[in-house]
């Protein structure tokens, strides 16, 4: 990604690429131009390095410069301290660390959580794209050591007040969190936070845990930790819907805690929860419908002062929303279980809402990359990273999406989130803002009106500064949430012909009930493997942690690999 910014900076260069050729990032390069015909050919794992420029000098002028740009990346690293090359040794520098962070490609993750596993640490596996067979096979194995492997695909986690991967920085508290999903993680944890609760621990399951396959193994220790913490007092669950099976045995589970449970299965309602319970629910189960208001409820559970609010009512000025009805609405989201729930509460209201990753029974987009209709795009999904950051690292996917969009004249409102956080792009405002004013402007110039409506899921400790990416996206013209929920049922207001104010109960707990931010250092250490990002967010918390300088084991040879493995055992 920096690579490829550079690139795209040098004089004369109008667009540089920098990616593996799968076939979605060919697509990609085919949208933008930058697609060859020596590209076409290229394999999977060959890596590509094009660039667009005005004359033939200044394109060859650019490549030449990738060597240099590339060292001087590696020379404003911090290389003082020495960095172990392989696991084993990272483990003897910090033989305490008690977890293992993985976000190297997917070919070679399931190998290095095997590793962690057997050095006795619990993973924490961002990396996607690893085969059903491999997560099983790790949690099983986990299991049997006491262990716990979050992941695969698990984007946030919060350890003993340690934020990994993409988490916001939250007060310490009385509320622990299971999430099948890193956003929806996220946007409880930072709901909590400004109600003036706080987290004990939250752990993050990845998305195929609750998956009947899997049978929810993460998804049980988990919550049996929690169950077991003395510091956790209320306890919530999220997840897109589970299989039904695994679901009724996290219930039963639930039911059997003896601590207040809000559940949020996102779409799965509490009629359908207390049939396959077999009657009504305990008064410690609690079933919820939207993120921020499983927030709310496990902030009065947790806050006896806590007392309900008036139902606040979203509005928004008919100046700011005008939507022709031959017009659709265009979801651009990095946040996947926010783009779950985005098309659950449009379900009602729009007739037809395309996506790549539709609710069940739902309308498949055609093609991805491009929208059809009223259109919902999760851009964390595998098409679009195979061989390319997350867009909660890289805004430059979906910047390129909302030109495309708002170029289109049948787009007549834009939605986006903006995800906050430690492990997240270090000023995301600063290039989703100027795309937005763009956007707008081409909109304007065509004779037509695009309203933009983002939410922005942080808060006022995370270091990209809640209130600067607010006011950035304000400035250029967008209309900002802080509540996903809202932002989507002011969106449904707009573009329904029955639109109008929206009501939704809140809670709010005493202000005498918040707690400061804790200063004491935070009791948390970790080995990271992959991404320096995540090594460099725990270290900003206060954690102690070891980067390892890793690289693909014989040189990436899968049959070298496999014999290498069978050496160690």
């Amino acid at each position: 990604m920096q690579l490829q910014r550079a690139l795209a900076d040098l004089p004369g260069v109008d667009d540089a690429g920098v990616v593996m050729c799968t076939t979605a990032n060919k697509e990609l390069l085919e949208q933008s131009g930058l697609l060859t015909p020596e590209i076409q050919t290229a394999a999977p794992e060959d890596l590509v390095i094009v660039v667009r420029a005005d004359e033939i000098d200044a394109a060859r002028a650019a490549l030449a410069q990738v060597d240099a740009l590339l060292t001087r990346h590696r020379s404003t690293r911090a290389d003082d301290d020495y960095r172990p090359k392989s696991l084993e040794s990272a483990a003897k520098m910090l033989p305490e660390a008690g977890w293992v962070l993985i976000s190297v490609p997917g070919r070679y993750a399931a190998g290095v959580a095997r590793q962690a596993l057997d050095l006795g640490k619990n993973v924490f596996l961002y990396s996607d794209n690893i085969s059903l067979e491999d997560e099983i096979s790790l949690k099983n194995a986990a299991t049997e050591k006491g262990l716990l492997v979050m992941g695969p695909d698990c984007g946030t986690a919060i350890v003993e007040g340690a934020g990994l991967g993409f988490a916001n920085r939250v007060r310490r508290g009385t509320i622990g969190v299971v999430a099948a999903s890193g956003t929806g993680l996220q946007a409880v944890t930072v709901g909590i936070h400004r109600l003036g609760g706080g987290i004990s621990q939250a752990y993050g399951t990845g998305g195929r845990d609750l998956s009947a396959a899997v049978g929810g193994v993460t998804a049980k220790q988990a919550l049996a930790r929690l169950v077991a913490d003395p510091a956790t007092e209320v306890i919530v669950l999220v997840s897109k819907p589970p299989a039904p099976v695994v679901a009724a045995e996290l219930l039963a589970l639930a039911r059997q805690s003896g601590k207040p449970v809000v559940v949020d299965f996102i779409g799965y309602s509490p009629a359908e929860a207390q049939r396959r319970g077999g009657g009504e629910e305990p008064e410690t189960l609690h079933f919820v419908e939207t993120l921020d208001e499983a927030a709310e409820l496990a902030v009065v559970l947790a806050t006896p002062s806590a007392v309900r609010r008036p139902p606040s009512v979203v509005t928004i000025h008919n100046s700011q929303f005008t939507v022709h009805h031959s017009q659709f609405l265009r979801g651009l989201y990095s946040g996947g279980t926010l783009a779950y729930e985005a098309l659950l509460l449009l379900q009602d209201y729009l007739p037809t809402v395309y996506s790549n990753a539709p609710l069940k029974g739902g309308p498949r987009l055609e093609n991805p990359h491009t929208s059809q209709g009223h259109t919902i795009v999760d851009l964390g999904e595998d098409e679009f990273t195979v061989g390319r950051l997350h867009p909660m690292l890289d805004n430059d996917l979906r910047v390129r999406r909302i030109h495309a969009e708002a170029a289109d004249a049948q787009t007549g409102l834009l939605l986006l989130d903006l995800v906050l956080g430690d492990g997240a792009h270090r000023n995301p405002a600063s290039e989703l803002a100027p795309a937005i004013r763009a956007a707008i402007a081409t909109a304007n110039a065509a004779g037509r009106q695009l309203p933009v409506v983002a939410v922005v899921i942080g808060t006022d400790a995370d270091p990209q500064g809640l209130d600067s990416q607010i006011e950035q996206l304000t400035a250029a013209g967008a209309i900002v949430f802080t509540r996903h929920d809202e932002a989507v049922r002011a969106v449904e207001a707009a573009l329904t012909t029955d639109g109008g104010p929206r009501t939704a109960d809140s809670a709010i707990p005493n202000p005498q009930s918040l707690i400061p931010n804790p200063q004491s250092p935070i009791p948390f250490s970790a080995l990271n493997v992959g991404l320096e990002s995540f090594a460099e967010s725990l270290q900003a918390q206060g954690a102690a942690v070891v980067h390892v300088d890793w690289k693909p084991p014989a040189g990436g040879n899968e049959k070298l690999m496999g014999l290498l493995a069978r050496m160690r055992r």
